[in-house]
């Protein structure tokens, strides 16, 4: 399988992130022992780098090279910091219109959505660091470009930035079918947060439990629910209809 977003072997790999690019995640081979290996993991959590322990199979299908039991995926997109960029958007007089994504992990979905994000006025896309999805060449491609236009934030403690937000006057909205409201019972003038999960789990509990308001989009068909970057289009348009 043919992956350039990708940097194998350990020496490689302790460079790339010594140099502080941006990492999607770490594929990690089971049962390796070596002190380069160790030195490796200690810099992976330390930098807190999302990884995950394989059988050398599932390298193998990424590169036919000397992986050495690491292969590094890389992202095509530069992550910032939400704490760096809620103040300025403030300071610019902005009324903030951000998304959080959590848990989707289908790289065309995500794509899709950051090109309805962009079209929409969305300020900033926020990421958890893990189990969300690689923001890879296919990626960019089908957001349009998008990726390229629109911040995106990846961060360890998502809950912690949702408390954040709240703090800063942002008001939570969370899609969900176990809302009592539909979407467009509401109003989003003020700072908003958009909250989207993924079309299985929907959105975790503990963050469900700190948002503000919860809507869902109405449906009479037999399907139990929506592709999640229709879904999205859908909220983020109904925001900026409000503020239009």
């Amino acid at each position: 399988m043919k992956n350039t977003d990708i940097t194998y072997g350990i020496r490689p790999v302790i460079e790339a992130i010594n140099s502080d690019k941006d990492i999607d995640k770490i594929m990690l081979q089971r049962g390796v022992n070596s002190d380069n290996f160790k030195e490796l993991f200690h810099l992976v959590r330390q930098k807190n780098i999302p990884f995950q322990y394989v059988p050398i199979e599932r390298l193998n299908r990424y590169t036919r090279g000397n992986h050495q039991g690491v292969v590094c995926f890389m992202s095509s997109v530069t992550y910032q910091s939400i704490y760096d960029i809620l103040p300025t958007l403030y300071e610019d007089g902005k009324v903030p219109f951000l998304l959080v994504l959590d848990k989707i992990t289908d790289v065309r979905n995500v794509g899709a959505i950051a090109r309805s994000a962009e079209c929409a006025g969305v300020d900033a896309i926020i990421v958890p660091a893990k189990n969300s999805s690689q923001l890879n060449e296919d990626a960019v491609k089908t957001s349009a470009g998008a990726l390229h236009k629109i911040p995106v934030c990846r961060h360890e403690k998502l809950k912690d930035v949702l408390v954040y937000l709240k703090e800063s006057g942002i008001e939570l909205v969370a899609c969900t079918e176990k809302a009592k409201h539909l979407f467009y019972q509401t109003t989003y003038a003020n700072p908003v947060c958009v909250l989207m999960g993924n079309e299985y789990e929907g959105i975790s509990p503990e963050y469900l439990a700190l948002c503000d308001k919860e809507v869902k989009i109405p449906m009479v068909g037999s399907i139990e629910s929506l592709n999640v970057s229709v879904a999205t289009g859908i909220m983020l348009f109904e925001v900026l209809k409000n503020r239009i």
